[in-house]
């Protein structure tokens, strides 16, 4: 599996979590082992400035995913999953909030940002419930691996 991690946001983070928990979500989603993946790491300048880019929003988020080959779960031919752009610093006020670690909320974001790429949504309750519920299958069950 090829992923290719660029932290440009000078927040030190688990970069080899990164890449396990990615690693463990292209398998589980059953993607062919050859696809590419990459994960950026940006600062709350470089986040606002693709967020208002590409999706048109002001200021900075915590995780944008951009897919390249618009693959989907199952898909058993290799290709470019996509980009996952993750802000450090905005996710560190989520990890506060919730009582977590900062790389605990890149990990759950690193999972939400794949599940992203791979066509999931959650603009309505129901995917919602789904996508977020994957997400949450994904961490524990990464979490649990020897």
């Amino acid at each position: 599996m090829a992923i290719e991690i660029s932290n440009e946001s000078n927040t030190p983070c688990g970069e080899a979590e990164l890449r396990s928990l990615a690693e463990y979500a292209v398998t589980k989603m059953r993607l062919d082992l050859q696809s590419e993946l990459g994960i950026r790491l940006v600062t709350s300048a470089e986040m606002t400035s693709l967020n208002k880019q590409w999706m048109g929003e002001e200021g900075a988020t915590d995780v944008l995913s951009f897919p390249i080959d618009e693959m989907r779960p199952g898909q058993s031919d290799p290709g470019v999953i996509g980009d996952i752009v993750l802000c450090p610093s905005y996710a560190l006020g989520n990890a506060l909030k919730n009582g977590k670690s900062l790389d605990e909320e890149l990990q759950l974001l690193t999972a939400h940002g794949i599940l992203h790429l791979l066509g999931y949504d959650h603009r309505n309750k129901p995917d919602e419930k789904a996508m977020f519920a994957l997400q949450e299958e994904i961490l524990r069950e990464w979490c649990s691996l020897p």
